[in-house]
Order: structure tokens, then C-alpha cells, then sequence
């Protein structure tokens, strides 16, 4: 394997065993907390006035307030499953509806579960309006 620049030059690599994570805004800590948390099951804690998801793994998402916050235009988080259709027939029983979107190469059912190149995935949005995805499958191996 190459070597990187850093360690051509003989530095330490600087992050390379910093446990980063990844953060989002919201306008609304108290609808996120409740959306996160009560609707979709997930352990959310409060710290210094932001949360923390506490997501599969030890994985951790901060979201952190912002009062002039613009949704991402993208998907911020995604959330693997077994079985898409079983977990899109749950979201949408907890009030979770699915977005539609032009997105080439996959068409969507009637569920808006779309099919086509990769695996089948559908996406919705958080209070905020963020965009999250279910997707079918592992996610990515480490």
C-alpha cells in the first residue's frame, strides 16, 4: 500500500484515530428530540444544549440549534434495514411519510420506495425538514 503524504514526511497522522462524528442543525431541539427519539425509537440525550443521537454501534450524530437553519438539500443520515417494505409499513404507521423525488435511474412504487440502481431506498424528513433515508441492506462494511 502507498504511503500518505504525512507519512512520507514522517509526521503523526493528525485524525487518523480521532473518533470523528458527524452533526446536523435544527431550528427545533425539543421536535427533534421528540421525532428522534419517540417516533423513531432512537436514544437521544441532552449535552450543553444540544443533542446527541446515540445510534447502532456507539455511533453518535450531534444536532446542534441554528434559528436561521436551512434544510440540507441532501441526505444527512442514512439508516440501513433488513427488510425496506417492513420498515416504511412501520414509518408510515408512526406518521413518517416518505418523500418523492427526480432521481435518475431509480423509480419509485407506491410506497416511494425506489428501485433501480443500488439498493432499494426511500427518504423522508425530519422535523427541520433534513433529509434521512431507510435503506435495504448492511450499509457500508468496515
Amino acid at each position: 500500500m502507498a504511503k500518505t503524504q504525512t507519512q512520507r514526511e514522517g509526521q503523526t497522522p493528525l485524525f487518523k484515530d480521532v473518533p470523528a462524528f458527524p452533526s446536523f442543525a435544527a431550528k427545533d431541539l425539543n421536535a427533534e428530540k421528540a421525532f428522534f427519539a419517540d417516533t423513531l425509537g432512537i436514544d437521544v440525550d441532552d449535552q450543553n444544549g444540544m443533542l446527541f443521537l446515540n445510534l447502532a454501534d456507539g455511533n453518535k450524530t450531534l444536532i446542534y440549534p441554528k434559528a436561521d437553519h436551512t434544510p440540507a438539500s441532501f441526505t444527512i443520515l442514512n439508516f440501513p434495514v433488513n427488510d425496506i417494505e417492513k420498515a416504511v409499513d412501520e414509518l408510515n404507521a408512526r406518521g413518517v411519510k416518505l418523500e418523492r423525488f427526480n432521481v435518475p435511474g431509480l423509480t419509485p412504487d407506491e410506497k416511494l420506495i425506489y428501485r433501480g440502481q443500488g439498493p432499494p431506498i426511500g427518504w423522508f424528513k425530519d422535523p427541520a425538514g433534513n433529509i434521512f433515508s431507510v435503506i435495504e441492506g448492511r450499509g457500508p462494511s468496515a
